[in-house]
């Protein structure tokens, strides 16, 4: 009885992660469907129902003394007013390239993240990189220069994507706050801005959200689950797996959406696209077998 609690643990984990890495996977679907509006509505809409629905899950879970305690950490509050600046970047240029038939490059900046943060852990916590760490982010980057020259265009949305997403864990590495409380203060930080876009739109007699019917206005209703379930199931998966394993099913979301993008989108993919891919594919290879060599030599007890 009393190995079976740990396995059950790890299984819940599994389950978890792979829902969150699924859902995060086909989030472009649900973007594509609302193609139709502007990307900042789209945005505003993200943050305003994000916001709702995670204060009516805090109150019902209990967990708005959390919210009271944190209220009295200004250090906390500023630092996600900072992540919260940085992560509506992210949302506004993935929702864009979405609406612009760009959803190859989104993943690829989603591929090329691990490997920009292990660069962010070695210039801002001064982590020293192993050599096989080095080949997988020197990789990378011919990858993204092989794109540059051949192609002749820099992969803006792909790199933007990938260093606002590192900065922005690197920013919440930093704030002791758990996923959940820390996404909702971060909606609050935003909201004012939002309900500011809604004012004028409103004003200007241009919000979608009421003019485009009611199949839009359900799906724009969405938008905070589409924010929030993810990120939910991915801290409940990633309390109960080794950071290791957690790295190792990030790529499962990319790799949907990158087969939606090609398959179900027919986003355009010729040799020299591909080829961009297989070199950043390679690089994730040795990063990933790189990482489980180095767990299982730390787990290796000593003579």
């Amino acid at each position: 009885m009393i190995n079976l609690k740990p396995e059950s643990e790890h299984t819940k984990g599994v389950y978890f992660a792979l829902a969150a890495f699924l859902m995060w996977g086909l989030v472009p679907v649900y973007f594509k469907s609302v193609e139709h509006i502007t990307a900042l509505e789209v945005v505003a809409h993200r943050i305003l129902w994000s916001c709702v629905f995670l204060g009516a899950f805090i109150v019902v879970t209990r967990r708005l003394d959390d919210i009271i305690k944190l209220s009295r950490s200004p250090r906390i509050i500023y630092g996600l007013g900072l992540s919260a600046l940085v992560i509506s970047i992210n949302w506004l240029v993935f929702i864009w390239a979405v609406s612009q038939d760009r959803i190859i490059e989104t993943t690829l900046g989603y591929f090329i993240n691990p490997l920009i943060n292990i660069l962010f852990g070695m210039i801002i916590f001064k982590e020293r990189l192993r050599i096989g760490q080095w080949i997988a982010v020197a990789l990378a980057a011919v990858g993204v220069l092989y794109q540059v020259v051949i192609l002749g265009q820099l992969p803006w949305v792909a790199l933007v994507l990938a260093c606002s997403f590192a900065i922005y864990g690197v920013l919440r590495k930093k704030i002791p706050v758990d996923s959940i409380s820390g996404l909702f203060v971060e909606t609050l930080w935003l909201l004012p801005a939002a309900l500011i876009y809604f004012g004028w739109l409103i004003w200007s007699g241009s919000l979608q959200f009421i003019t485009e019917g009611s199949n839009t206005t359900l799906l724009l209703l969405s938008a905070g689950l589409v924010t929030s379930l993810p990120l939910m199931a991915f801290a409940s998966g990633a309390r109960r797996l080794s950071l290791t394993l957690v790295g190792l099913l990030q790529y499962i979301g990319p790799s949907i959406a990158f087969l939606i993008a090609v398959f179900y989108y027919n986003e355009p993919m010729d040799i020299h696209r591909l080829t961009a891919f297989l070199i950043i594919w390679t690089a994730l290879v040795i990063f990933s077998a790189e990482g489980l060599i180095q767990q299982k030599r730390s787990h290796i007890a000593p003579a």
